[in-house]
């Protein structure tokens, strides 16, 4: 799922709200796969743990306002049911909070398809510190070297390698060439037409020993 324009909206609102104007290039850091204090303690500085829960729900509500503009990655869905129907495994590794993803995950049908769903609620660090990566990878029993990251923002590219896992990067939010530079094995538009054969060859795998691993940025 692209939920980027519903973030940008929701950030910069909230940002407003405080008094505090930001332009679209300073709201590219809200892009880059960071979890949501870190991104707060960045445009207002150290906050309480107080502020942070209710800044955090503030910009929560704002976000559920712009849920409207969420729409799903061309292709996305039918390449998902492809890897479910092969009896692949898939795990979901996001920066966002815990019931942010599964409410997403459950409006759009897609919740039981994932083995595991690690959030940024569950780990210190987030992108592009690769524990959530690690993280998601034990709970799936794969080791990190048959595992792929599918991944639109470079931090998320360089946590899914710095935890030893293969990376597609998904141009969109971020050019191409930035997921690229941040390490990612290719780089697609979208899904359209993807199969789990196509998929294989872009990262030269073979289609047995393969498990594939979705990431949301967010």
């Amino acid at each position: 799922m692209d939920s980027h324009p519903a973030h940008r909206f929701a950030w910069r609102e909230f940002l407003r709200v405080l008094g505090k104007n930001v332009t679209e290039s300073e709201l590219d850091f809200v892009m880059d796969g960071r979890k949501r204090d870190d991104i707060l303690v960045h445009f207002l500085g150290p906050l309480t743990e107080g502020q942070l829960k209710e800044y955090g729900g503030l910009k929560n509500e704002l976000f559920w306002q712009a849920s409207s503009e969420v729409v799903p990655i061309t292709g996305v869905f039918e390449f998902i049911e492809c890897l479910r129907s092969a009896g692949i495994t898939m795990a979901v590794a996001t920066s966002a909070s815990s019931g942010r993803t599964r409410s997403i995950l459950s409006s759009t049908g897609l919740l039981s398809h994932f083995s595991a769903v690690v959030t940024g609620d569950e780990v210190r660090s987030g992108k592009p510190d690769p524990g959530i990566y690690r993280l998601a990878c034990q709970r799936i029993n794969c080791s990190p070297n048959v595992v792929v990251a599918v991944e639109d923002a470079a931090s998320g590219v360089r946590a899914a390698k710095g935890a030893g896992l293969k990376c597609v990067g998904i141009a969109g939010s971020q050019p191409g060439d930035l997921l690229t530079a941040a390490g990612a094995d290719c780089v697609l538009s979208d899904f359209a037409d993807m199969t789990l054969k196509k998929f294989h060859l872009l990262l030269g795998m073979e289609p047995l020993q393969s498990r594939s691993g979705e990431s949301k940025t967010g």
